[in-house]
């Protein structure tokens, strides 16, 4: 019995199985050529602090870091009287039971570090998320988590692909919780007693 059914199977799977044979097979992929990059974007407000200032077109402003804890900063504007007095107040640091020293350089705000002390230009903020985050890395690098546009297949086009900060504050990443959307509305619920008896 099963020998007739895989014979039938096959007779049947012989054909194209396609009325237009033009639609039976996509476009050939392209073999030849280095694979198109990924492109990781690159937040514009990574290493800038916030502050409560807009440009005349309403743009919010941010003060870059380097400006008082950089190389070529003024000495530390801790130390100094005209520091400003709590400038990272409004900073939530909210991430597990992690310190402002557990990610960024004690001596030099414009670094980060790894657990191994390992130095990190601010800008690879995504190794030093994974390091800590490695699941939602690893769906990250399979394209599950994260985002992307542009092209699956890097043979025939590029792809652009979202930073970490570009969705988490790094200061207190997880997002906050949301009223959910209304729920379907039913019309005759809304009825009163008078027009709901004919339905």
């Amino acid at each position: 019995m099963s020998t007739i059914f895989f014979l039938l199977l096959a007779a049947c799977g012989s054909g194209s199985g396609f009325t237009d044979p033009s639609r039976e097979f996509g476009p050939e992929r392209p073999t030849e050529g280095a694979p198109h990059a990924v492109h990781i974007h690159q937040p514009p407000g990574l290493g800038v602090a916030d502050v409560d200032l807009a440009d005349a077109r309403g743009v919010r402003l941010g003060v870059p870091c380097a400006t008082c804890h950089g190389d070529n900063a003024e000495g530390p504007w801790v130390e100094r009287d005209d520091a400003p007095q709590d400038f990272h107040g409004n900073v939530a640091l909210e991430h597990g039971t992690l310190s402002c020293d557990s990610c960024h350089q004690s001596d030099d705000r414009t670094k980060l570090h790894l657990a191994d002390g390992e130095l990190l230009d601010i800008t690879d903020a995504m190794t030093l998320c994974a390091q800590c985050h490695g699941v939602q890395y690893r769906d990250y690098t399979h394209g599950s988590h994260g985002g992307m546009t542009g092209h699956w297949d890097l043979q025939r086009g590029g792809r652009d692909r979202n930073n970490c900060v570009d969705c988490h504050f790094p200061h207190s990443p997880a997002y906050e919780q949301v009223m959910p959307v209304h729920p379907p509305r039913d019309r005759y619920l809304d009825l009163d007693d008078s027009h709901q008896e004919g339905h």
